[in-house]
């Protein structure tokens, strides 16, 4: 047999290789012959559950459940929970405490509330929480308060029975309240309380009069918890270096081509795009045979050679940024070299636009996508510091927030690359110029909603909460289907999800989107309340395509937008802004009552985001007017005062 002969079966053995390991790739989490398990009223038990008993192929053993007189359990941390539901199209499971009766509305849960912390990771994912708390209250004299629902008349029996908590035992009367909602806090316990114990239930259960009838804290007492397993459907995509995002209930995995990871554990289409130009030219030349053993061997040494020196030049890298990339447990972002940011802007040829951070400008992937590349500029942050933030920020993952693909950083030059956003920013479809695609009252709400969705999850959906503090139409992006994007994180903050409020040594963002506690001290603290201000006023903005303050309007009332908006509003007459429904007047009119909400002077009487994407997608007719905010300046200086130096506790302005 010839060289050439042995050549050509070498890389055909190595081709098959590689379609055989993709195949048995997207087969090691099928369930193949495996029939659904049944116990009691869960019919449909699947991958990735599996019942005690099943065979060892069918599920995955971290999603064992068991069946116990006719009951499907559920074990967490050594505690079980009676199954309720799996929902497969939405990936959660929901159960209810053992000791929750139907039958019983003075029913008591067995267990305290499962802590996030707890959950393995790797299982149930803590970042899509469908759970409110539910706090069982003890006090030693009556409370006359709205949001605690009375429950002596039930507790009574277990307090005598011993099982009131140690602080009260020596009471001869203890008063027993309920109280349901995210916005509860322990530090807001009235005097002489005490906690005896929370559990959460899901605040997709049913919540009607919850804060007036203990039968319907029962009700969804006896409704559960939801948990989401999405996390297990990211192990594959996250094994093979993708991008896992979950999006209208669907999971999406996007892989790109890591220049600085082995290509033995990239996926499948990464190592054909590597190795296939490489086999068809060879095949080519073989199956030619139009020249000969010598030149095919020279042809196939000096490509072997410039792909050693392409491999070794992309793989090169700074030691001790390398060292803090491999310490970090999550996804990172890819990192690229100088010359690859210059080649894929070719030379920065397409500029995009200009921030206060730099400039940002059209690039192309190797593997195809478009990216644009933001160049930071007049940057003071340290080497190490600026990759903890990249690595931070490349970690999120959400429908409605832009995505971090890379990040550059050699010397001085520092650079993102995120995602192509073909139909730009916001803020030229909401202040139209020349030719500008005029989007419908329906696709503005649309954006809206995306946009909340994006800011809740900065606020509640990562391990540490990220307060953006510059959202404004400017920095909402726009792909292809005018989906909008969160992006621009120049400003943002990074703080524990269990702190209230942050210091800031001086203000950020932009003005006219600034929220007030930034200027005026003493109305609150800092918080992410800040970010709600500023959603409010994009949306007032989305709601009556115009900047919200105008000097050449036609009437002096109307220069201040919101303030004119909030009297009309409260005089009963509609706002006609050229809608041509009834039905789009009504989603109009919604989004102005919600930024009304979200613009209130004091931080604490605006909603959270989380609390707003409810008012959103509910219905326009259960949003209520809200307070008139101190909107004019003078009105603003009269209330608060003007004069906020002083000492340390001035603020510095930093906007653009």
């Amino acid at each position: 047999m010839s060289k050439l002969q042995i050549l050509c079966i070498s890389f055909l053995l190595l081709f098959c290789c590689l379609i055989i390991k993709a195949q048995s790739t997207s087969n090691k989490n099928s369930d193949h012959g495996c029939v659904p398990s049944s116990c009691g009223n869960i019919k449909n038990i699947a991958y990735p559950f599996r019942l005690k008993g099943d065979p060892k192929n069918c599920g995955d053993p971290d999603f064992e459940l068991d069946c116990q007189n006719n009951r499907t359990i559920l074990t967490l941390n050594s505690k079980k929970f009676h199954v309720q539901a799996i929902t497969y199209d939405k990936f959660t499971i929901r159960a209810v405490d053992p000791g929750v009766d139907n039958d019983d509305s003075c029913s008591f849960p067995t267990y305290a509330s499962i802590r996030y912390d707890d959950l393995p990771t790797l299982v149930y994912n803590k970042f899509f929480d469908y759970n409110i708390p539910v706090a069982y209250i003890n006090c030693l004299k009556p409370v006359n308060a709205s949001r605690y629902l009375d429950n002596t008349a039930c507790r009574s029996g277990s307090a005598a029975a011993g099982s009131s908590s140690s602080a009260f035992s020596n009471s001869s009367r203890v008063h027993s309240y309920i109280a349901v909602g995210e916005d509860f806090k322990v530090s807001d316990l009235e005097e002489s309380c005490g906690v005896e114990m929370f559990t959460r239930v899901s605040s997709r259960g049913p919540m009607k009069d919850i804060t007036t009838s203990l039968a319907s804290v029962h009700e969804l007492l006896a409704y559960g918890f939801e948990l989401s397993w999405f996390r297990v459907l990211c192990q594959e995509c996250e094994a093979t270096h993708g991008s896992c995002s979950l999006q209208d209930n669907t999971v999406t995995c996007r892989h790109y081509c890591p220049e600085d990871v082995p290509l033995s554990q990239l996926g499948f289409r990464c190592q054909f795009e590597f190795w296939g130009g490489i086999i068809a030219l060879i095949s080519a030349i073989a199956l030619g045979g139009l020249v000969g053993l010598r030149f095919l061997c020279g042809i196939t040494c000096l490509i072997a050679l410039v792909v050693y020196k392409w491999r070794r030049r992309h793989l090169s890298a700074d030691e001790t940024i390398e060292e803090f990339l491999q310490s970090q447990t999550g996804l990172a972002p890819i990192k690229y070299s100088y010359s690859e940011i210059k080649k894929m802007t070719e030379n920065f040829r397409e500029k995009l636009g200009e921030g206060a951070c730099g400039s940002v400008y059209k690039g192309k992937l190797r593997s195809g996508p478009f990216v644009a590349v933001k160049i930071i500029e007049n940057s003071t942050t340290s080497e190490l510091e600026y990759v903890s933030e990249v690595a931070t920020i490349g970690r999120i993952h959400h429908v409605n927030v832009v995505q971090l693909i890379g990040f550059c950083t050699e010397g001085s030059k520092r650079a993102l690359i995120y995602d192509f956003m073909p139909n730009g920013s916001l803020d030229k479809y909401i202040f139209p110029r020349g030719q500008s695609v005029s989007l419908s009252c329906e696709k503005m709400f649309e954006i809206a909603l995306g946009v909340a969705r994006g800011i809740d999850y900065l606020h509640r959906g990562c391990d540490m909460r990220i307060l953006h503090f510059d959202i404004k139409p400017h920095n909402i992006l726009l792909d292809e289907n005018f989906n909008p994007k969160i992006s621009d994180f120049g400003l943002a903050q990074l703080c524990p999800t269990n702190e209230s409020f942050i210091s800031l040594p001086a203000a950020r963002g932009t003005m006219g989107y600034i929220a007030p506690e930034l200027f005026y001290k003493n109305i609150g603290g800092v918080s992410y309340k800040a970010d709600v201000y500023s959603f409010g006023m994009l949306l007032m903005e989305m709601a009556s395509r115009r900047e919200n303050r105008n000097p050449g309007a036609e009437h002096v009332s109307q220069i201040y937008f919101p303030s004119w908006a909030y009297d009309h509003l409260h005089a009963g007459k509609d706002i006609d802004m050229g809608c041509a429904t009834a039905e789009e007047r009504k989603l109009v009119k919604k989004m102005i009552l919600v930024a009304l909400w979200c613009i209130q002077m004091k931080p604490a009487d605006r909603p959270p985001m989380n609390k707003l994407v409810e008012m959103l997608e509910g219905d326009a007719n259960l949003v209520h007017m809200p307070p008139k905010p101190f909107l004019a300046p003078r009105e603003m200086a009269e209330e608060y005062g003007t004069n906020t130096s002083g000492g340390s506790s001035s603020l510095v302005l930093s906007i653009h």
